[in-house]
C-alpha cells in the first residue's frame, strides 16, 4: 500500500504488445474478456513452485483480488496441477503462522491480508483457531483520534481499514462491523479530503497546507472506494468532488490519468477501481475524453497480448507484477477486493473457515462498545477459550485486562453468572435503553453473559433502545 514503482523483469511473457489503438470509443466487452483471460494466465506464472504468492521475498498476494474479479478461484490456481499446493491453501497456511507477518507488523499488513484472504475464499476472521484478521485490524484503533487505524500521519492505514472492514463481508454477504464504527471512519476520511477534491497518503486533517496540496491519483481512487463501500452514495458531495478531480487529470489522447509520477498503470488501476467501487462507469460521461479515449482504454493498451502482463510505464518493454494486478482488477470491474467465484476443482468449497474455537489455544476477537453518547471503543480482545465456543461474559471479562488498545472495557455487571448485562463501563440500563449485542453485523438483542460467541465472531455491544 505504499507508492509502487516499476519492478524488475519478473517473467519473459508478454513479448507481443498491443500496438493498435482501440477501434471504438470505449473498450468492448470482448476486449475486456480477452484481457481477463490473458491477465489471469500471466498472474498464474507468478505462483512459486510451492504454490505461494506471498512469503519470504514475495508480495504478490494482491493477485487474489484480480483472480476473483476475473472469475478465477484461488483454489483452482496450482503449480503444475498439484492441487495440494493450491494458492488458497498455501496462503491460508501462511497467514495462520505465528511468525506472520513480521516481528514489527503495521496495520496495513492485516488490511492487505484481509482483502486478499476474502478474495481467495478464506474468511478473514476465521483463518485458523488463533488467526482473526479483523481482530488484528481492530487492535490498531487510535483511542486519542477515534476513527483512525494506525498512526494518523499514515492516512492510508485508515483508508484501507475502511476497505477491509467493509469490503470483506461475511460468507453470507453481511457487513460484519457496526454502523457506529463505519461512521467514525467515514468522518475521518471526509476530514482528510484536499481542496481539489482528492486525497493523499498522508494526513491532511487540520493542516491547511496539506489540504491545499495537490492530491494523488492512487489515493483518491482508494479513498473514494473506502467511502462507497462504507455506504456513502456516489451522489454524495465528497464523491462528486473526487470524481471531478480525477476528470481534471485525464489525458485526452490516451485516457490515462496524469499522476504525480507521470502516467502509469498502477495509478490508472487504482483510480478505475475507485470508480468501480462507487458504481461510476469509467468508460462514459466524464471519463470519455474529447478524443474518444477512456481510462480502461489506457489500461488495455498497457497490456501485453497474448502474454497478459501489464507494463507499469508506457515505455516499459516487460510486464510488472503489481501493474498487472492493478490493471487487471480494474479492467475486470472490481474495487479493491472481490467475492470469490465458485471453484472448478472437484469438491472445493467457495469458502474455507475455522469452524470452532480450540480449547486451550489463544485467540483474538474483535469488539466494539458503543455507549450511545458518541464514545465508541474498539479493541482486539485476547483470550484462551475452554471449549468450542465462549460467552459474551468471558469476552468482556477478558477485555478488562487483555484488550488492545486498553480501556475498551473497564467493568461489567454482573461480574459472573449467565444473567443480563445491567451495567458496562459504568453505564447502567435505563428503561428501554439497555445494553444489547450483535454478532457479525446481525440484529441486536439483549446482552447477557451467557450469549454465545464463536470463533472469529465480530462482537458489537451498544447501549440504546
Amino acid at each position: 500500500m505504499s507508492r509502487r514503482t516499476a519492478l524488475p523483469v519478473l517473467a519473459a511473457l508478454g513479448a507481443l504488445a498491443l500496438t493498435a489503438t482501440p477501434a471504438v470509443a470505449t473498450t468492448t466487452p470482448a476486449q475486456i474478456a480477452t484481457s481477463k483471460t490473458n491477465g489471469v494466465a500471466y498472474l498464474k506464472t507468478l505462483q512459486a513452485a510451492d504454490g505461494s504468492y506471498a512469503g519470504s521475498g514475495l508480495s504478490n498476494e494482491w493477485a487474489f483480488s484480480a483472480f476473483a474479479a476475473s472469475g478465477t478461484a484461488a483454489v483452482d490456481v496450482t503449480p503444475g496441477g498439484d492441487t495440494s499446493k493450491n494458492a488458497r491453501t498455501v496462503y491460508r497456511n501462511l497467514l495462520a503462522t505465528t511468525s506472520w507477518p513480521s516481528a514489527s507488523p503495521v496495520v496495513t499488513d492485516y488490511e492487505r491480508a484481509t482483502l486478499n484472504a476474502y478474495a481467495a475464499g478464506i474468511d478473514p476472521s476465521r483463518v485458523s483457531a488463533s488467526r482473526n484478521l479483523i481482530a488484528d485490524i481492530y487492535g490498531y484503533w487510535q483511542t486519542a483520534e477515534t476513527g483512525y487505524f494506525g498512526p494518523s500521519a499514515n492516512f492510508n492505514g485508515t483508508v484501507f481499514a475502511a476497505l477491509a472492514l467493509n469490503g470483506a463481508k461475511t460468507t453470507t454477504g453481511q457487513v460484519r462491523v457496526p454502523q457506529a464504527l463505519r461512521d467514525a471512519i467515514v468522518t475521518r476520511i471526509r476530514a482528510n479530503q484536499h481542496n481539489d477534491g482528492g486525497w493523499n497518503y498522508g494526513k491532511a486533517e487540520g493542516n491547511a497546507t496539506q489540504q491545499a496540496a495537490t492530491s494523488d491519483i492512487d489515493m483518491t481512487g482508494a479513498a473514494m472506494a473506502a467511502l462507497c463501500v462504507s455506504g456513502v452514495p456516489n451522489t454524495d458531495t465528497d464523491i462528486v468532488q473526487a470524481k471531478a478531480f480525477l476528470k481534471s487529470k485525464l489525458v485526452a489522447s490516451s485516457g490515462a490519468f496524469n499522476a504525480m509520477f507521470g502516467v502509469n498503470t498502477d495509478s490508472n488501476g487504482w483510480a478505475v477501481s475507485g470508480l468501480n467501487a462507487c458504481g461510476i462507469n469509467p468508460q462514459t460521461g466524464d471519463f470519455l475524453t474529447t478524443q474518444g479515449k477512456t481510462p480502461v482504454d489506457f489500461l488495455i493498451a498497457q497490456q501485453f497480448n497474448p502474454g497478459g502482463g501489464f507494463r507499469y510505464l508506457p515505455s516499459d518493454t516487460s510486464p510488472s507484477a503489481y501493474a498487472s494486478v492493478d490493471g487487471l482488477r480494474a479492467v475486470a470491474g472490481a474495487g479493491f477486493t472481490a467475492t470469490p467465484p465458485a471453484p472448478t476443482t472437484a469438491g472445493a468449497p467457495q469458502w474455507v473457515a475455522q469452524s470452532s474455537l480450540t480449547s486451550g489455544t489463544a485467540t483474538k476477537l474483535a469488539l466494539t462498545v458503543d455507549d450511545g453518547a458518541g464514545n465508541l471503543k474498539v479493541c482486539s480482545v485476547a483470550l484462551t477459550p475452554t471449549g468450542a465456543t465462549t460467552t459474551l461474559g468471558a469476552v468482556l471479562d477478558a477485555a478488562v485486562g487483555s484488550a488492545s488498545p486498553a480501556g475498551c472495557v473497564t467493568a461489567v455487571t454482573p461480574s459472573s453468572g449467565t444473567g443480563t448485562i445491567t451495567t458496562l463501563n459504568g453505564k447502567a440500563n435505563s428503561g428501554s435503553n439497555t445494553w444489547k449485542v450483535g454478532i457479525d453485523g446481525g440484529a441486536f438483542a439483549t446482552a447477557t453473559r451467557a450469549t454465545t460467541v464463536g470463533v472469529g465472531d465480530t462482537v458489537a455491544v451498544r447501549w440504546g433502545a
